[in-house]
């Protein structure tokens, strides 16, 4: 243990023994993490107190539910916290083979700024040794207000069995994790695999490098749709009619023909401007078509079953970040992370599986 003028009083070895949590039990650290996934530490403790006529503060109701969530994110990133399913599992209509889903999109998550945690050390330092001695130690915070954490699904057709986590790292750290996950479940085993993305660079680099055996990497059908939308009203006006009938005309042959037929369609549509802005956004749009020709073969894909929407995606992207993006909030990266897994835990049906863990722990 030792203090700071500055930092207060530390004491790092309990923590890293664990003893600040272990304080409370199980169902009490349970109880903490179910009321604070939806609302304010302070709501929590308040609600904690009327319900179960537990005590405690707002601020001990933080300490408990940050700790739990750094606990679950090293149980999910090291392996003790697999999926309880396998490639096997994921099977559709009886006469058909094993299939498996996955996606990965990237999320930006509100941060403590360096800026901000100087000035609450100035405060501090205003208002003497005694005060500061009540709080916890400030670390370092981030170099800009808002970072993009990364996360990647693996699901089958019916939903039944999903797995999400999610990193604060880089492209590079969410890809070995991405790796490591299609080994728990077995991913090569599978009959058909393949991926629903919105086609970042990022993205399409880390399946291919981490997960060769994939089908295909399809671009969601929505994403697409929303770059034809922006190219529609550039050229013909926006929310005309004119703009919608094109709009729709060009999905269809993207669903009908494929992405040479809509390229060829631009194409032609292009050389019969002459206003170089339609011109331009015209060939925007074939340039972002071009470099993900693969990833537009909806013909071929619709015929052999498989998704072209990122929708379990794009829901797992919220329900990872609800709690992070409530109104005027912060984080501190390890605690933003921390409590992304616990909701990742939740959403991906290993929430009671966690929780026995803890308790065959403590007996």
């Amino acid at each position: 243990m030792y203090w700071s003028a500055e930092g207060g009083t530390s004491a790092p070895a309990d923590q890293w023994l664990g003893i600040d949590r272990q304080r409370y039990s199980p169902g009490v650290r349970e109880m903490c993490c179910r009321e604070a996934s939806s609302g304010s530490f302070r709501r929590a403790a308040e609600d904690l107190h009327r319900v179960g006529q537990i005590a405690l503060t707002h601020e001990t109701v933080r300490v408990i539910v940050e700790a739990e969530g750094r606990q679950a994110a090293e149980a999910q990133h090291g392996g003790q916290l697999r999926p309880d399913w396998s490639a096997a599992d994921c099977r559709g209509e009886e006469g058909t083979g094993t299939c498996v889903i996955t996606g990965a999109d990237g999320v930006k998550v509100p941060l403590v700024t360096e800026g901000e945690k100087a000035k609450r050390r100035r405060l501090r330092r205003r208002r003497g040794p005694k005060a500061r001695g009540r709080r916890r130690r400030l670390g370092r915070g981030s170099d800009q207000a808002y970072k993009e954490f990364k996360l990647v699904a693996f699901y089958d057709a019916s939903k039944q069995h999903q797995y999400a986590v999610g990193v604060s790292g880089n492209h590079e750290v969410l890809g070995r994790l991405m790796r490591r996950v299609a080994g728990w479940i077995d991913l090569g085993s599978a009959d058909v695999s393949y991926s629903v993305t919105d086609g970042a660079e990022w993205i399409r680099r880390q399946y291919n490098q981490r997960l060769p055996m994939l089908a295909a990497n399809v671009l969601d059908y929505y994403h697409l749709r929303e770059h034809v939308i922006a190219a529609s009203y550039r050229v013909f006006g926006e929310n005309t009619p004119e703009a919608t009938a094109w709009r729709e005309a060009m999905m269809g042959v993207a669903l009908e023909s494929g992405p040479l037929a809509l390229l060829d369609r631009l194409g032609a549509l292009r050389r019969g401007l002459r206003s170089q802005r339609k011109r331009d956004a015209l060939a925007k749009l074939r340039a972002y078509m071009a470099k993900r020709v693969a990833m537009l073969e909806y013909p071929t894909f619709v015929a052999q079953g498989y998704e072209i929407g990122s929708g379990p995606t794009e829901a797992f992207c919220k329900t990872l970040t609800a709690r992070l993006k409530g109104p005027g909030m912060r984080w501190d990266r390890p605690h933003a992370e921390g409590i992304m897994a616990l909701a990742a835990v939740r959403s991906s049906g290993l929430w009671n599986r966690y929780w026995a863990d803890q308790r065959r722990k403590t007996a």
